[in-house]
Formats: C-alpha cells, sequence, structure tokens
C-alpha cells in the first residue's frame, strides 16, 4: 500500500516562541526593577577576559556610594561567588545553569528573588564566560555591558556582531598587555562603532586600575539617573 502524502506539513517556530516568551518576560522585570529604583547591570564577556577581576576593582571603588550586590553565573562551581565576596564584603550570590550557556529573564528572576533587592540600588549579573548565547537572551537588565580583552584582537566585533549590537557600553579590558599583542585600538573602536554606533567604549586595566575610576562614574551615572535620590 503506498504512503499517503501529506498535503501540508506543519512546521513550529519553536525557536521564536521562545525569544519571544523571553522577551515578555524580561520587559516585565525590567519595568518591575525601574518601579523599586533597582538597577541591573548585566556584564558579558568571553572566558579569561578578566570579568570578575574588573568587578573587584568596580565595586570597590563604588561601595560606599550605592548598595550593591552581585550575581555569578556559571555551568557549576561558586569560584566568583566567594572571590566577590571575599575582596568586596557586598552580598553576592552563585546562579547554576544547569549546563546551559546563558541566562534568560525567567533565571535572572529566579535569582533576584534570593537577593534582597529592596535593599540595594545596584545588582551586577556576570553572565556565563561566552560571546554568543548570552546576547540572544534578553535578561532583563537595565543596561547590557561586555567586557573585551586586548588579547583576544580587536576584529572580535566583526565575528561576534550581536553581542556588540546589545551591549551599551564595551569596556577594553587588558590595556596593559598593549605592548605585546597586535592590537589596533583604533580598529577596534572603528568596527564596535560599525555594530553599534551609540556604544560607550572605555579602555581599561583590571590589573593596573587605568581607567577604572571613568567607568566607576559611568555606572553611578547611570544608576543615578534610575534613581535621582542616590
Amino acid at each position: 500500500m503506498p504512503i499517503p502524502i501529506m498535503d501540508e506539513i506543519k512546521v513550529i517556530e519553536i525557536k521564536k516562541s521562545v525569544f519571544a516568551d523571553n522577551e515578555k518576560d524580561a520587559d516585565a522585570l525590567r519595568a518591575e526593577l525601574k518601579q523599586k529604583g533597582v538597577f541591573l547591570l548585566n556584564l558579558m564577556s568571553a572566558p579569561g577576559s578578566g570579568k570578575t577581576t574588573t568587578l573587584i576593582q568596580l565595586i570597590n571603588r563604588i561601595k560606599d556610594k550605592v548598595r550593591v550586590a552581585v550575581m555569578e553565573a556559571d555551568i557549576d562551581s561558586d569560584v566568583d561567588a566567594v572571590k566577590i565576596k571575599e575582596a568586596t564584603g557586598v552580598p553576592s550570590i552563585q546562579l547554576h545553569t544547569g549546563g546551559m550557556c546563558h541566562l534568560d529573564a525567567e533565571m535572572t528572576r529566579q535569582g533576584l528573588d534570593n537577593i534582597k533587592t529592596g535593599d540595594m540600588d545596584l545588582v551586577i549579573l556576570e553572565n556565563v564566560g561566552n560571546l554568543v548565547c548570552p546576547a540572544e537572551f534578553d535578561t532583563g537588565a537595565t543596561r547590557n555591558a561586555m567586557i573585551l580583552s586586548v588579547p583576544e584582537g580587536d576584529d572580535k566585533p566583526l565575528k561576534y556582531p550581536l553581542m556588540f549590537t546589545v551591549c551599551d557600553l564595551v569596556i577594553i579590558n587588558k590595556t596593559d598587555t598593549l605592548p605585546y599583542f597586535d592590537f589596533d585600538m583604533d580598529k577596534c573602536r572603528t568596527n564596535i562603532l560599525k555594530r553599534n554606533p551609540n556604544a560607550e567604549i572605555i579602555p581599561i586595566s583590571a590589573k593596573t586600575g587605568d581607567g577604572l575610576d571613568t567607568l566607576a562614574e559611568w555606572l553611578l551615572h547611570e544608576v543615578n539617573s534610575l534613581n535621582p535620590k542616590l
């Protein structure tokens, strides 16, 4: 007996549905945080770019001016959360993603539920180290930032366009290594602005502290813009 041929094949756009649902959750979370006066910074980068070291330097510069907490996202371990708490003294929790390479809005909300956001002005989410997946999922953050380190190369904005497109701030870290790598700062700036003409770009060295005061000023200005009473 011949197999009947179906006139139509139903195609289910699962990926589109997942993104659409997450965008709704993210918008709702963002609105709630704004109403509470809580600024959520989503910090992304590749592994080894210096996210945690940068956060330690940054937090120690601003913790006397704003109430800050940190959420560390990783596939496993609590190394970074412990490091942040020991080095800065601010509240820090670890989020395990269960093998996923990103956080979405619901996962971010679960983390925030374990932080007394009513006592915080600023929550920093250190996302999973990855230049692809985290950029695809809106976490509900007030602002997105990413760190590009000098050893990674000045061509990364061309290779990972979405990451640089969604970020309000690009931090170029490890400027102390510029003499040792073939990294053109002007070319990197041009490549970033090709992807995102509105991106703020701040070069720093988390090791020496160079540029960290400028970064702290940027973040404090953003937090104060959300909550002028600070």
